[in-house]
């Protein structure tokens, strides 16, 4: 009997076509893992197009995924531009891979078109040929022709020319629509899939209000009842449509998450998995990522982790702990303890130690005017908690400035990185 896989990519030949004004090569067959490696890797299965100047790929809905230009003017050979599921373009840029390694465990830098807490990067939207790429890509492959040519490449060129950008803003919206907001914050986690999810909200808000947050809404902390969950998640498959075999990673939102009852969170986990076929997708493994409070983490039962843990998901929990210096924490407005903060920590090494489908990572901030004393904290629990290295358990830092790259904030990463005994990396906040 055949595998899964193979019927999945048995219904997705692989067609080439070329001329000598294009290629055009339909259903290829991207790496079918999510690999860190320093050189271009696509997933899953998609079409490319290629003409003299430009080289575009599509998924399988016909919408435009990702751009690059073959010009000299091209920043790099190995960068390109990738649309995503909220029509953002983001620029990925190799930042010279070892350095955007360290900071982000990944080798390429995401450069994003709107203001976010980044440390890295340039302004590579403003280079004329990205420029001319995001706001004529349309135009582009308008002019090519969709006649005299084999039936299936004709009907494939004539699909690609009806996903509009007009038609991309509008199911982006629709996506928003689906859940009732957008997701301003994904898990730093998540970049782990190259930020790939299907965004499923089973709540809505947190538990704190805390004044240095600027992603998360003012909404307070409620619960989605079981008929809008589903609703959810018929829509959404519908809207993912032919292109949800490329899927494998499941974010359930909003902000706290973790603060829903057990049996919601655990029942929602499993029919996503089951709705989305996830089981079918070309995609190896299923993750699943979460945001979490630390009262929602303390809160929550061992049942839930040891269920989590045995469900058919690599699962990835991010707490926010900020700080563990009570002066800092009543500046960044949240309302915690060290006492509470260090608990937490400690509950989040057990079950990193114990549970191989699980990892729980923690946010702190960071920034050049925070007093000494948080940073001698975090040393605390980051360096004098443990007596040797972690290879899970992520700590990510987070600049507390958006639109404000400083190489001083860079310097004290760099530095706080090299004391950590867990995997420390910059928490780029990024929305889908």
């Amino acid at each position: 009997m055949e595998t899964i896989d193979t019927l999945k990519i048995k219904n997705h030949k692989t067609r080439i076509f070329k001329n000598r004004d294009l290629s055009i090569e339909l259903n290829c067959h991207g790496n079918n893992e999510y690999i860190k490696v320093s050189y271009p890797v696509k997933y899953g299965l998609f079409s490319r197009l290629e003409t003299k100047n430009h080289i575009f790929e599509f998924n399988l809905n016909h919408e435009l995924r990702h751009a690059k230009s073959k010009k000299k003017a091209w920043i790099h050979p190995s960068e390109w531009l990738k649309r995503t599921m909220g029509n953002d373009w983001i620029y990925y840029s190799t930042g010279g891979y070892s350095g955007v390694y360290e900071a982000l465990g990944e080798y390429y830098l995401p450069n994003l078109m709107y203001p976010t807490n980044s440390l890295l990067g340039g302004k590579p939207f403003k280079e004329n040929e990205i420029d001319i790429i995001v706001k004529n890509w349309h135009q582009i492959i308008a002019q090519l022709p969709d006649t005299g040519l084999p039936d299936p490449i004709s009907r494939w060129i004539w699909a690609i020319k009806q996903q509009t950008p007009k038609g991309l803003h509008k199911k982006a919206q629709k996506l928003f629509d689906i859940s009732g907001s957008r997701v301003t914050v994904m898990p730093p986690d998540a970049r782990h899939v190259d930020y790939n999810i299907i965004p499923l909200n089973i709540s809505d808000g947190c538990l704190y209000k805390c004044r240095f947050c600027k992603v998360k809404n003012k909404k307070k902390f409620s619960i989605r009842s079981n008929h809008n969950i589903n609703n959810q998640i018929k829509h959404l498959k519908q809207l993912y449509d032919k292109d949800l075999v490329n899927f494998n990673a499941l974010f359930l939102g909003e902000h706290d998450a973790l603060n829903a009852p057990c049996e919601l969170i655990l029942d929602t986990v499993q029919h996503a998995y089951d709705a989305f076929e996830f089981q079918s997708s070309v995609m190896k493994k299923s993750f699943l990522f979460i945001f979490g409070s630390v009262d929602s983490f303390l809160n929550a039962d061992k049942i839930l982790f040891e269920t989590l843990n045995r469900l058919p998901f690599q699962t990835f929990i991010n707490i926010g702990l900020e700080s563990y210096d009570q002066a800092t924490l009543d500046l960044l407005g949240k309302p915690l303890t060290p006492k509470k903060v260090a608990h937490a920590f400690k509950k989040i090494q057990a079950i990193n130690n114990t549970a191989s489908n699980i990892e729980i990572s923690c946010n702190f901030v960071m920034d050049e005017t925070l007093s000494n004393a948080h940073y001698t904290a975090l040393m605390t629990l980051v360096r004098e908690s443990v007596n040797k290295t972690k290879p899970k358990g992520c700590i990510y830092l987070s600049p507390l400035k958006f639109g404000s790259p400083s190489r001083q904030v860079l310097y004290d990463f760099y530095k706080l990185k090299s004391l950590s005994r867990f995997p420390t990396f910059l928490y780029l906040i990024q929305r889908l």
